[in-house]
């Protein structure tokens, strides 16, 4: 019988990085967070399906020099519950506003990845952030052009309402290796044999793929792209060249609507670029932060 969500005595047993989990409450959340490090705070925020597993090899790296926080967003991985307002951008930035305060962590640098990029500009568009900079990688920032803006949207609504989408998808995702080869074709990136295993632990619970499924069809991208040019942070857009998923173009129609954005690619990487090659993306975050003078 299928899991209903994650649990973290089975699916959480050989998670990575483990050793620096805790488990916050929240109004109406109990968050699976992870923080390791200390001096200046950086808050890793994951993208749609994922969880704090995607942050296992930049996570160390960035925690040399920083206190770095991450979480299990609403819907996803070992967070449970639901805020006000549900899945939608507004109430996770709010949610995640919320986390830090209850922390008392104030984010110095936000880093998103995907659709953890959205929330991360969220954040700061709605007064729940304030920090020096904001690091969008592969972000999922604009609306799907084309039909895909018309058809996307529609099918995650149509998945959500179907009470048995998200017990299709942990069937499916259970076969072997079928998590993996998906991964492989629809992120362009090739990761290692641990975050496979997590992936496909996450994609293998019903509850896992609702909250992914539901986050999708709350999604309102073009509020977003309305608001982006008042961006008060410093933005750095990092794109993996080799994305399929969200094309390098998004990132860069990004950098020249939003006054001194800076946008870069990241050779031969996917998707899951900061999982491919976590050395690489930590060397640009290093230098954003010097740039902006965040010293410990």
């Amino acid at each position: 019988m299928l899991a209903d969500k994650p649990r973290w005595d089975v699916e959480g047993r050989a998670w990575p990085l483990r050793e620096a989990s805790r488990f916050v409450e929240t109004d109406r959340l109990r968050w699976h967070v992870q923080q390791l490090g200390q001096g200046p705070v950086v808050l890793l925020l994951h993208g749609t399906g994922a969880a704090t597993h995607s942050w296992r090899g930049l996570a160390p790296l960035l925690a040399e020099r920083f206190t770095v926080v991450a979480p299990d967003l609403p819907g996803h991985g070992f967070t449970q519950g639901r805020p006000t307002g549900g899945l939608a951008m507004p109430a996770m930035a709010r949610a995640v506003g919320a986390l830090c305060a209850k922390l008392d962590l104030a984010p110095t640098l936000i880093v998103g990845h995907s659709a953890g990029a959205a929330t991360a500009c969220r954040m700061v568009l709605d007064g729940f952030a304030a920090p020096a900079g904001v690091v969008a990688l592969n972000g999922a920032l604009l609306p799907f052009p084309g039909l895909a803006a018309k058809l996307f949207p529609g099918l995650a609504r149509l998945l959500f309402v179907n009470p048995f989408a998200p017990h299709l998808f942990a069937g499916w995702a259970r076969q072997p290796g079928e998590v993996a080869r998906f991964l492989k074709r629809s992120t362009g990136s090739a990761i290692d044999r641990a975050g496979l295993d997590a992936y496909a632990a996450l994609f293998g619970t019903a509850g896992h793929c609702a909250g992914a499924i539901t986050m999708m069809a709350d999604w309102d991208l073009e509020s977003l792209a309305r608001d982006l040019p008042r961006l008060a942070a410093p933005l750095l857009l990092l794109h993996g060249d080799a994305d399929p998923m969200v094309p390098p173009s998004v990132s860069e129609r990004v950098a020249a609507m939003v006054p001194g954005a800076r946008f870069d690619t990241l050779s031969g990487l996917g998707h899951l670029a900061h999982e491919e090659a976590p050395e690489a993306v930590a060397v640009w975050i290093g230098a954003f932060a010097d740039a902006l003078k965040v010293t410990g």
